[in-house]
């Protein structure tokens, strides 16, 4: 494999490091107030009892149409080295039970990484492997193969990395989070409370927000059930001394106790990451395929017998999750 097609895997694998964030922790701009009514504003516990339904409704929807984006700040390191400042968008289709996924990518912080980058990333996930579509240069240096396989448990296994194990398999776990996960946390924070109704996208909603210090996400997230308790703690503490100071979370819930949007903002040292998902069309029909076989280029086969490639990658990926 030519070292162009060698940049092409590095930017897939920080590609799909990005999906494993922005669906991990979800959350964007304030809907238009409705000032035509002063509307009453629920209590904690009634607010939380909407939260519970919009869980319920949600868990039971298995899928979503999905719109995010993600904005970072100046100084604040990209992926893989990106320089910040700049914003992903991710659009196309999410499903939970089973965890399938298929969506688009683009953005400064991609465009960032390599000039052989191509300017967007279609990336299919199904089965815990991830499809990403390289574009037409890989294509025309691989035998018109431009969907590159890659399967992060097998290549984490072979590079004998117990520690790059964990690091994929959180990730995994990450990018199979649904917003109904997301409802669950909020419902942990201490400070949930009901704003008032907003529209969002033309459709009447509620908006609800709370804060979240790292700790208490950490805690509450399933995703990360793979980590013994000196593994969070550690984690818990780099994180504080990097400066993540917490979360702001907000989700406005339309009138069929579904979540609409929902926001993340995480603060730290150097600012702000604002994480903005647009949800639609629950309960369609996620249908998920792989692309032909014919056109896939299998990364970990290629890296099999490889053994200095294989170890740069999977250095590269265990940076990056």
């Amino acid at each position: 494999m030519g070292m162009s097609a060698w940049k092409r895997a590095s930017v897939c694998v920080a590609a799909v490091t990005v999906v494993a964030g922005v669906t991990g922790c979800q959350v964007g701009d304030g809907g238009t107030k409705d000032k035509a009514a002063e509307p009453k504003v629920l209590s904690r516990g009634e607010a939380t009892e909407v939260l519970r339904a919009a869980f319920k409704k949600t868990t039971e929807a298995k899928s979503a149409k999905v719109r995010m984006t993600m904005s970072m700040p100046a100084g604040m390191g990209g992926m893989a080295g990106a320089a910040g400042d700049g914003t992903m968008e991710m659009t196309g289709v999410q499903g939970w039970d089973p965890a399938v996924m298929d969506m688009t990518i683009k953005g400064s912080d991609l465009a960032g990484l390599d000039s052989d980058a191509p300017s967007e990333i279609r990336m299919i996930m199904l089965d815990n492997v991830m499809y990403a579509d390289m574009g037409a240069k890989q294509a025309a240096e691989m035998d018109g193969k431009r969907w590159m396989k890659l399967d992060f448990r097998a290549i984490a296994e072979e590079a004998g990395s117990k520690e790059l194990q964990k690091q994929i398999t959180g990730s995994l776990e990450s990018m199979n989070q649904d917003p109904a996960q997301q409802l669950a946390l909020l419902l942990e924070s201490p400070n949930l409370k009901h704003v008032g109704p907003q529209k969002v996208d033309g459709v009447q909603a509620q908006h609800y927000k709370g804060t979240l210090t790292f700790e208490e996400i950490v805690k509450g997230n399933g995703s990360l059930d793979f980590l013994s308790e000196d593994e969070r703690e550690e984690l818990i503490a780099n994180a504080e001394k990097s400066g993540v100071k917490g979360y702001d979370t907000e989700v406005w819930v339309n009138e069929d106790d579904y979540p609409v949007k929902m926001v993340l903002g995480m603060k730290s040292d150097e600012g702000t990451v604002d994480i903005t998902t647009h949800y639609s069309d629950y309960g369609a029909r996620a249908t998920v395929e792989a692309p032909p076989a014919k056109d896939t280029v299998d990364l970990f086969e290629m890296l099999q017998g490889l053994g200095e490639g294989l170890s740069d990658i999977g250095a590269d990926a265990g940076a990056d999750v």
